[in-house]
């Protein structure tokens, strides 16, 4: 999916000036403080409660002089919800905090005595007011068809299970009978309203239109959940930026080792204005993340980064850059991205790799008792493997993969043997009887690199078998032009290295300790020693974020897109759609052009 920014006014950008910048972040904590002061006044217990006007009671249900407090609360709660969709600027979150704290202040007015609470609601109305055009994150495209069928869905069964609460005793009622007095009785009840059925018994009476309006209530919060939900789920990468981002690729200008990763189909592309650069990115759960650094010319690189930031402000999505080298780290830095270090690539030098030396004795030993069972490598061009070879290849892959779902997303490219590939290069090992039973993938690395895709090897076979193909691989590497091939991600490879030495402060060594307990569940740890053992040369890699407070989202954000965490289907729903491109009708503008 591409996002053309020459149709973004140049004056969006500016929408970020110091007149309203602070905005959105006090207004949010302002909804918070007014949201839990709403909660607390209603939980604390009242002596002479008010009693609303008559001139409602004979329309509202028996137990609406009994709603107001419930109502309130929820409302404070929602306010709190709603305060986090406030501090990034989306439009939905104020179109929905102005209107609950409208239906509060207005449901207080009927109250003779409870001024706090329309205080509260009449100043958060003045602010919402007054910063009301600071808020121009626009709303996803892609859900508004998800929230009509929610709504749609969420009422007809709301008013199904009202229907059978109707019909469950019919005796102990007055006034008009048959099917229409039924739905009627129904579509009032769920919007809190007196049906045209009245009963003998009060309790009974409390009984159906309670349930009634708490089905509503639910039909309700369950399409607000859908009209303000993060935005997530991969956009497809077209036949066309595929093409353009290979010509870029093809320029070698950057050099990335994750470079041609940003081939991933499930990956979104926005390129600079002069089309010599690009940023790729997915959206996740709100979070527009992106993968390594830009592709292109490195002096095209602030274009791409700007068109990026502007795409996510307009939508108001979270920016978060995963694994972004020294140099990608230092042009996001440049465009107020803040840099932390995430880990450390593990990169072999093909003229330096030997087995040789007591450094190299457990690698040694391993490749020769592999050679001893009767396993043997094939290092191969994905363009010279036959139709059968690729298809036992990807049959092999699918079959030892733990887990039921393919991983990655930062430094995977998602696809075996696609005929799109021909420079990958597959090695596969067989054992004494023929069979697969490991294999590696590797796709191109600028003119003279490999970079490590997919690593997979069968329970069956004997330890040794992929340091006998990282072996082969490197021997078989200068007579294709390969001098440097980068394997495996070690994430926070230098916690744990530090925190084994002699003298490691108390603080190296919790993290350390906190790591290990962590790789029972992800594999941290094995990841850092089986790489460490080719004696690598390690290049750290950095994550980029706007906020420290964004951190803890984009990690969720990151792990979802790396499979970690799955989603049940039915969150997923609807969400491969494609974004327009932004435009001047979809992101209002200040009237003085701000």
């Amino acid at each position: 999916m591409t996002t053309n920014m020459a149709t973004v006014p140049g004056g969006l950008a500016r929408l970020w000036g110091r007149r309203t910048a602070w905005a959105p972040a006090q207004l949010a904590r302002v909804t918070a403080v007014v949201g839990l002061l709403m909660i607390a006044t209603e939980a604390i217990p009242h002596n002479n409660r008010p009693v609303e006007l008559d001139l409602l009671m004979g329309v509202l249900p028996p137990f609406a002089p009994h709603a107001t407090r419930p109502l309130t609360i929820a409302a404070g709660t929602t306010l709190l919800l709603l305060a986090g969709g406030l501090r990034r600027r989306k439009r939905r979150a104020w179109l929905v905090v102005m209107a609950i704290t409208v239906g509060v202040t207005v449901l207080h007015l009927l109250r003779t005595r409870e001024p706090e609470v329309i205080l509260l609601g009449v100043g958060l109305l003045t602010l919402l007011w007054s910063t009301r055009k600071a808020f121009t994150g626009v709303a996803d495209p892609r859900s508004r068809r998800h929230t009509l069928t929610v709504l749609v869905a969420s009422t007809v069964m709301a008013a199904l299970v009202g229907l059978a609460v109707v019909l469950l005793d019919p005796d102990g009622r007055t006034g008009p009978d048959g099917a229409l007095a039924v739905l009627q009785q129904v579509a009032y009840g769920l919007v809190g309203l007196r049906g045209p059925i009245r009963f003998v018994d009060g309790q009974q009476a409390m009984y159906e239109g309670t349930t009634l309006a708490l089905l509503g209530a639910v039909a309700v919060v369950t399409t607000l959940a859908s009209l303000l939900r993060a935005p997530s789920g991969p956009a497809a990468l077209t036949e066309r930026d595929e093409a353009r981002l290979r010509e870029l690729l093809g320029t070698r200008c950057g050099d990335d080792s994750l470079g041609y990763f940003s081939l991933r189909r499930d990956k979104s592309v926005v390129f600079s204005p002069t089309g010599k650069a690009a940023v790729c990115y997915r959206v996740v759960s709100g979070v527009s993340l992106a993968a390594g650094d830009p592709v292109g010319d490195p002096e095209a690189w602030p274009g791409a980064i700007e068109a990026w930031l502007l795409e996510a402000r307009c939508y108001a999505w979270v920016t978060g850059v995963l694994g972004a080298s020294e140099r990608g780290a230092q042009a996001y830095r440049r465009h107020g991205l803040r840099v932390l270090e995430l880990g450390d690539e593990a990169v072999v030098e093909v003229d330096r790799f030997s087995l040789s030396g007591r450094s190299m004795r457990g690698v040694r030993q391993a490749v020769g008792r592999a050679r001893r069972l009767g396993y043997t490598t094939t290092v191969s061009a994905v363009s010279v493997l036959s139709d059968e070879e690729l298809q036992d290849a990807r049959a092999g892959a699918a079959r030892w993969r733990e887990g039921g779902r393919e991983r990655g997303f930062a430094m995977a490219l998602g696809r075996l043997g696609d005929p799109g590939d021909p420079e990958c290069v597959l090695v596969r090992c067989r054992d004494a009887d023929g069979r697969l039973c490991a294999l590696l993938h590797l796709v191109p690395w600028g003119d003279d690199g490999l970079s490590l895709d997919l690593m997979r090897r069968s329970p069956q076979c004997d330890n040794g078998v992929v340091e006998l193909m990282v072996h082969d691989l490197v021997a078989a590497a200068p007579r294709r032009g390969v001098t440097r091939i980068s394997l495996n991600f070690a994430v926070f490879r230098s916690v744990f290295e530090r925190g084994d030495r002699l003298g490691a402060g108390p603080v190296i060594k919790a993290c350390r300790r906190l790591l290990v307990f962590a790789s029972r569940f992800w594999q941290l740890e094995s990841l850092y020693r089986s790489n460490a053992k080719y004696q690598p040369l390690w290049v750290p890699r950095f994550i980029c974020f706007e906020a420290s407070r964004d951190l803890a989202q984009i990690s969720m954000a990151a792990m979802e897109a790396e499979a970690f965490i799955v989603r049940p289907r039915l969150l997923r729903w609807g969400a491969a759609r494609r974004l327009p491109e932004p435009t001047r009708e979809r992101v209002p503008l200040l009237e003085d052009g701000r």
